[in-house]
């Protein structure tokens, strides 16, 4: 049964997941003079003599470059970029189907991150936007800071950004069932990397003031030494000053929300026991969570999220980025803000009505293609309003 799935898989995946289709008629010597040489000189010429008008003569109002270098490959670690590929080309297929949006998989054989950026630099003026996908903490957070300073396109790292947004909207509508509110709530992380800091970052936005966070050496904190980087250093800013040295078991006892960005089987029903009334549990460690659900359920967890599609309530980017982009896209945006994306959290949480939100269902299905609609107006009136 096994080896007739896998044979599935691979045959699904033969020659590729993407193509190039054309949106003109080559049928006659007219349309190639016209797609082609030598009409196609004065489209050439038009964006020489205003470059803005490449947004409305070229692909780039509607092009994405998808950025790895295969270092932190989701589930899988570090394959490479020519490993990556295959999940480059998921990538891009998603942005198609739920956000009409051209991707394009950019898959670079180097770690340098100066040869990173200088590279996608470079190839920036064909694109209208960046997705940085599956690059190693702390690179990717260097990579997207000196990317956001020298480009005026939009520059997102998904695996921060995206479950940032995801993890908003869940926990917005699990606070209404649980009839808590996200300043007064206790909020546990395990995982530093780089979706554990965007996540904490949202949040702190959106109103959380009490967040600790957790790596494997325990609490992150003022008075901690020892495995501190210049990333975890920065976040302590938007962590509860009350937090002190201590083990992930510490950290939740008397917790109300659990938001899980680490490796399996790292909760155990105790920490859940320990935790405040009602309490929330995101276990998104992938394809194992921190905690199984029925586990936190028989430890008391009121609502559970995780990021498998056979348990309810999936916290998956893919709610996120394809409208993150289309609305960017298409307000020309230079860049994706903290306001922009507070907004695309909003309005995913927005599309569970009030009298359909349940603790196992407190987010719209990964596959509703309304959302990323919703997402898209959502950011567009943000980054519109913020041009004026």
């Amino acid at each position: 049964m096994k080896n007739g799935r896998i044979r599935k898989i691979l045959m699904a995946h033969r020659g590729g997941k993407l193509e190039i289709v054309p949106r003109v008629p080559l049928n006659t010597r007219e349309d190639l003079a016209i797609a082609y040489t030598p009409g196609v000189g004065e489209v050439c010429m038009a964006v020489h003599k205003k470059p803005s008008d490449a947004y409305c003569y070229t692909i780039k109002h509607n092009a994405v470059a998808i950025v790895t270098d295969g270092s932190a490959v989701l589930g899988l670690g570090d394959i490479g970029p020519l490993a990556a590929l295959p999940v480059m080309e998921g990538k891009a297929i998603l942005f198609k189907k739920f956000g009409g949006v051209d991707a394009y998989p950019v898959c670079l054989a180097t770690r340098n991150v100066e040869k990173i950026v200088e590279i996608v630099c470079s190839m920036a003026p064909g694109f209208g936007g960046i997705n940085l996908e599956d690059i190693a903490s702390p690179r990717c957070f260097i990579i997207e800071e000196k990317l956001k300073r020298r480009l005026k396109i939009p520059v997102f790292h998904d695996d921060q950004h995206g479950t940032a947004i995801v993890v908003l909207a869940a926990l917005s509508n699990a606070l209404k069932l649980a009839d808590k509110h996200i300043s007064r709530v206790r909020i546990v992380f395990n995982g530093a990397g780089a979706a554990g800091i965007a996540v904490a970052k949202i949040l702190w936005k959106a109103g959380a003031r009490h967040i600790f966070l957790c790596d494997r050496n325990g609490v992150i904190c003022k008075k901690r030494k020892h495995g501190m980087n210049t990333a975890k250093r920065n976040i302590l800013k938007y962590l509860d000053p009350a937090a002190k040295p201590g083990s992930l078991a510490d950290a939740m006892k008397e917790s109300d929300v659990f938001i899980g960005l680490s490796g399996p089987k790292l909760v155990t029903r105790e920490m859940v026991k320990s935790m405040n009334e009602k309490p929330i549990i995101f276990a998104m460690a992938n394809p194992v969570p921190e905690i199984m659900p029925d586990e936190a359920r028989k430890a008391g967890a009121f609502i559970i999220g995780t990021g498998r599609s056979d348990f309810p309530n999936q916290i998956n980017n893919l709610l996120a980025f394809p409208g993150v982009f289309r609305g960017a896209l298409d307000a020309r945006a230079k860049q994706i803000t903290e306001e922009m994306k507070v907004a695309a959290g909003m309005a995913i949480a927005g599309m569970v009505s009030e009298n359909k939100l349940a603790p196992d269902y407190i987010i719209p299905s990964a596959l509703d293609k309304a959302v990323a609609k919703n997402v898209a107006n959502a950011v567009r009136r943000v980054a519109l309003k913020n041009q004026k």
